[in-house]
Parts: C-alpha cells; structure tokens; sequence
C-alpha cells in the first residue's frame, strides 16, 4: 500500500464509546516495550505518528489510525507492564476484551513478541485469550535487526513452541530499523482492504 493519508483519528480510554465505522480494523497487541509504536511507524513511513517512549506502558488506550481512508490500524493498550497496578492492568484487560467483543469491523489481529527471548507468561496469556475470542493471530517477531541472521530460525523455532502455536500459524520476522517484513505485513493487510471493497 503507498501511504497518502495516515493520521492518529481516535483514541479511546477506558470509559470512551468505541467508534463506529465500515471501514476494516486489523489490531495489533503486545507486551510494553516490545516495539509497537516503532512498528507503527514504520509500517505508515512516519518517524513519530505513533509515540514511542523509553518508558515502557505508554499506551493505555486504544488508538485508531487511519490510513488513505481505506484501513484502520488499531494499537491497543501494552500489557504485562509490571508498575502498572493491578486495577489498571485490569481496566486495560477489559479495554482490551471489550474491544474484540464489540468492533464490528476487526478482520486481523497481529501480536508482537520479541524475537530475542522467550515467550512470557504474559505473551502466552495473550496468544490463548485472542485465539479464546475467535481470531487466530499472526505473530509479528520485533527487534530483528538485535540479532544474528545466523539465530533467527533457532529463535522463531522458540517462539512457536513457546506460545504453542496452532500449525501454520505465520511468524513475520521484523525489524524497525531496516523495514525488513514491512512488506509482508502490508501485504496481509491489503488483503483485508480488497476483501472489504468486493
């Protein structure tokens, strides 16, 4: 997709009416810190659109960007941000839960990991709730450009056995600093914005 319009259009806390609109949704989840705003960024060609921060838990709503007036990216609150106390974190749970109940429009929904470690706790709870709530995630695997070309098959390998993946789940290897699955990313996405103009 060649970004022409991209823009932060709404941002919903935890007492906002999500919005109502035709246009598709693909959602992206993952714990603070593991890069969604820099992928974000770098997926509509922005250096700061989407904040990222050194402080980790910086999203606590859900934002809506929307791209050419033809697809929303969605950014949900980070989990797992361990300052957090835990009637926040439960707010954002709820947040969360609330939004894949009700958004009539999501199609996709891409959970962040870091490719360098293994899955957490927290990672692990997110994969099985989304797959609980009826979509089956792709995985995008951040941070690629921290480690040797020589560790990504051994890493993806940890990854997939580490969420427990469902077979043929795909795992897009990507990087902030070289773009590196930007490409395929846009590609599923696209896929979901032909398939709404049919």
């Amino acid at each position: 997709m060649v970004i022409r319009h991209a823009e932060l259009e709404t941002v919903c806390g935890i007492t906002s009416r999500l919005p109502e609109h035709t246009m598709p949704e693909v959602a992206f989840s993952g714990r603070s810190n593991v890069g969604k705003s820099s992928l974000i960024n770098g997926l509509l060609n922005r250096k700061s659109l989407a904040r990222t921060s050194s402080q980790p838990g910086k999203t606590q709503t859900i934002n809506f960007y929307n791209v050419n007036h033809e697809v929303y990216l969605v950014d949900l609150p980070g989990y797992g941000y361990a300052r957090a106390s835990q009637e926040t974190k439960a707010k954002w749970g709820r947040m969360i839960e609330n939004y894949l109940h009700s958004s009539k429009q999501l199609k996709a929904v891409f959970l962040l990991v870091d490719i360098r470690h293994e899955p957490s706790a927290n990672d692990r709870d997110m994969y099985g709730w989304i797959v609980h709530q009826g979509y089956d995630p792709m995985i995008i695997a951040t941070k690629l450009d921290k480690i040797k070309r020589s560790q990504i098959q051994k890493q993806l390998k940890i990854l997939r056995e580490g969420l427990n993946l469902r077979p043929g789940t795909k795992i897009i290897p990507f990087s902030a600093e070289t773009k590196q699955g930007r490409e395929e990313i846009w590609e599923i996405i696209d896929g979901y914005v032909e398939g709404a103009s049919e």
